[in-house]
């Protein structure tokens, strides 16, 4: 076989995994000087998939999560989504997509109410993806069952200030499902809460898995993301050495030297 028909053959069988999974990261790579933040990761995700993105403070999570979501740029690889190539959108493109992220650091609009704050995505992205126009009464109702589902209903017309930590979380995790994603990344929804609040968040985890919603949740607190995932993958400084059930992930000798032994 020829050079220009084995690169042909691979790029085939890249585009066909690309399509078969709802994201596909290919060989991305990116760099903030001369330091490698994230070196040839590969990863795919099917839709429906519970994964557990894990690894030590600056392994490259949330790098790889800003180069999907597509506030930075990766500088080699691709990524594809639904079928379609990300390289080149910008992050509001990306979410009309059906790609949504909720943050470590919850950032409500501090001066407008819950329905407000869930409102605002509303408008912005789900009546334009659809390219139509939502009744007054359509919006309202979406936005009380988008708090119900999170236990915020009846805080509608409360501010975030009179919200606690794990009901701000819940309001973070309302507001990117606003949104209608098909992917979710959940960004330490958990870090800080008590016990009780972290099983309150994994049921709410779950049941938007079950409700269609694929979810890549990056986590420190390994009995939740132990809970939660059903694939497991790992990152140390900028590689990828562990994907796999998360028993056998957190069996691997290399795991537990790089991100357990520390």
């Amino acid at each position: 076989m020829s050079m220009a028909e084995g690169a042909s053959t691979a790029s085939t069988a890249a585009n066909s995994a690309a399509a078969r999974a709802l994201l596909q990261v290919d060989n991305v790579g990116k760099r903030f000087g001369g330091f490698v933040a994230l070196e040839n990761i590969s990863l795919s995700v099917p839709a429906g998939e519970r994964l557990g993105l894990i690894g030590p403070n600056g392994s490259g999570k949330s790098t790889l999560v800003n180069c999907i979501c597509g506030t930075l740029r990766n500088e080699q690889g691709t990524v594809h989504f639904a079928g379609q190539k990300l390289d080149g959108l910008q992050a509001h493109q990306r979410t009309h997509l059906g790609l949504a992220r909720s943050f470590q650091l919850p950032r409500p609009f501090v001066s407008l109410t819950l329905a407000d704050n869930i409102r605002i995505p509303l408008l912005y992205t789900v009546a334009r993806r659809r390219g139509s126009h939502h009744t007054a009464h359509e919006i309202e109702e979406r936005c009380a069952k988008l708090l119900n589902e999170v236990g915020l209903g009846e805080k509608a017309r409360r501010l975030p200030r009179d919200l606690t930590q794990v009901e701000m979380r819940k309001l973070e995790l309302a507001r990117a499902m606003a949104a209608e994603p098909k992917l979710l990344i959940a960004d330490e929804a958990m870090a800080g809460l008590t016990h009780s609040e972290i099983e309150d968040i994994l049921s709410l985890l779950v049941r938007l898995n079950e409700q269609g919603v694929t979810i890549i949740l990056i986590e420190h607190i390994m009995s939740a993301v132990m809970s939660f995932s059903r694939r497991l993958v790992v990152l140390v400084s900028g590689r990828k050495i562990a994907d796999g059930r998360p028993e056998e992930v957190m069996r691997d000798p290399e795991v537990e030297r790089a991100y357990l032994g520390q």
